[in-house]
């Protein structure tokens, strides 16, 4: 397995949107508040390339022979003025989706470790994932990676 990663190009759209939309369907289930549907998919990828585009953002790609087989949403974001200086501007991880038949196979540590890198190389010392609590495997590999809790979201449907 040669993987190889780079920032992605325009002709990647159909490619990243196919991988949110199989990420949409997992966490439907894990939540039963995503969208199923395509077109889900394609409204969450052209908010995610205006938001990344506001935030000194990117995709990556992790590629196989030419095949997409995961993608992360990375940003360089800033936190509210009551952060110490010293970590208030941050990297994020936005999202991290692997193909689902490529799992296990250490690309989602792949991109983690470009994330530090980039992070790092913006002379930053803080990054930042988030992930459904319900994804308890996500969580698990995060927290391998050495990510810890830092905030909980609480929801309350009415």
């Amino acid at each position: 397995m040669t993987i190889k990663l780079r920032t992605a190009l325009s002709s990647d759209r159909d490619a990243v949107i196919e991988l949110i939309h199989r990420l949409n369907v997992y966490e439907a289930d894990l939540t039963g508040d995503r969208r199923r549907d395509y077109g889900g998919a394609i409204g969450y990828y052209d908010e995610l390339l205006q938001r990344l585009a506001k935030r000194q953002g990117r995709i990556v790609l992790a590629v196989e022979d030419g095949v997409v087989v995961a993608a992360m949403g990375y940003s360089l974001d800033e936190d509210a003025a009551y952060v110490t200086n010293d970590v208030r501007r941050h990297g994020t991880v936005t999202d991290l989706i692997v193909h689902e038949e490529w799992r296990g196979r250490g690309i989602g540590q792949l991109l983690l470790a470009e994330a530090e890198r980039l992070t790092r190389e913006a002379g930053l010392k803080r990054l930042m994932i988030g992930a459904l609590a319900a994804n308890e495997p996500a969580c698990r590999i995060y927290g391998k990676f050495g990510f810890e809790p830092y905030v909980s979201i609480m929801v309350k449907e009415l």
